[in-house]
């Protein structure tokens, strides 16, 4: 990493881009730290892609203004600083892997002395060391992934770009790519994930940014966004009347043996407890689970205006 560690790696205000008459980013504002591994999560024209073509200066901003890396949005040398592996892309298929790394490492200026160090580490990264010599038009999609995330790693870039890096990967391939953005974000880089699938994002990231119509509607670590918002307790002994009475506590959810309030404060779940009790029940196990992501996503969603994007 080089100059600015103070300063954010990824500033956003305002940030508008218009495609004829349609909106895909509608006054972004975005903010990511050095060092972060931060998931971008939103349904399907949300902006995600968008969002990531204009930190990597693929599209300018119709208004609004930005930096990466501490450099205005679109500056070219500071693009050689940034990773990007594309959801959509391609590769000469007549080409072997070390060829098409070599090919991007020298078009990211990386010096022929270093080329052939830098070209090997990243093949070992992604597991296609043995694979080096081989024509990409052998591989699988899922293989041809793991070279994308290669050329994405080139010299230790300090920021990454990874757009639906997983997508084509079976459970060991995305066991793999998690180990390997970790690593990455361990030794100091900034890594942007943008995926629909959830449950990656909840296992890797240090934050979630979820936008909806080109606009940041929620942002934060994982137990900020999905909040303890009640409990489940297993309950046997309590009667009609009992379960009555517990209604005071808000809404209530019956399934056999196992009442859950839901929205529910933490700090009343003791009041609870103590009122199953007093009506004459037992409780033999207490779960404060966390909502999942998925619920919380469709419930922002759900909440926020919906408005043409």
């Amino acid at each position: 990493m080089t100059a600015s560690l103070s300063t954010p790696a990824i500033e956003l205000h305002g940030v508008v881009k218009t495609f004829g008459r349609t909106t895909a980013l509608d006054g972004l504002d975005l903010a990511v730290g050095r060092g972060e591994l931060v998931g971008l999560l939103g349904p399907n024209g949300a902006g995600k892609t968008t969002a990531i073509k204009l930190l990597v200066g693929l599209v300018r901003p119709t208004a609004g203004s930005g930096h990466v890396l501490g450099a205005p949005l679109g500056d070219r040398v500071t693009r050689a600083r940034i990773g990007y592996l594309p959801e959509l892309f391609r590769y000469q298929p007549w080409l072997h892997a070390r060829e098409v790394l070599a090919l991007h490492a020298e078009l990211a200026h990386i010096t022929a002395t270093e080329r052939r160090r830098v070209v090997s580490d990243a093949l070992e990264r992604v597991g296609l060391a043995d694979r080096a010599d081989d024509p990409v038009n052998g591989f699988s999609k899922g293989m041809q992934q793991r070279l994308g995330l290669g050329v994405a790693l080139l010299g230790d870039p300090d920021l990454i770009l990874l757009d639906e890096p997983t997508s084509a990967l079976d459970p060991v391939g995305r066991m793999d790519v998690r180990a390997i953005v970790r690593a990455a974000r361990d030794r100091g880089a900034t890594v942007i994930l943008n995926s629909h699938l959830l449950t990656e994002v909840e296992r890797v990231c240090d934050r979630i940014v979820i936008l909806h119509h080109g606009r940041a509607i929620a942002s934060g670590t994982l137990d900020e966004v999905v909040a303890a918002d009640g409990v489940r307790l297993r309950v046997t002994g309590l009667d009609d009347a009992g379960r009555t009475a517990l209604a005071a506590f808000g809404p209530l959810a019956l399934d056999g043996e196992w009442l859950t309030f839901r929205p529910l404060a933490a700090d009343r779940i003791p009041d609870v407890v103590a009122a199953v009790v007093a009506a004459g029940g037992r409780v033999h196990a207490v779960d404060p689970g966390r909502g999942s992501l998925e619920a919380r996503f469709l419930e922002l969603l759900a909440g926020a205006p919906d408005e043409a994007a």
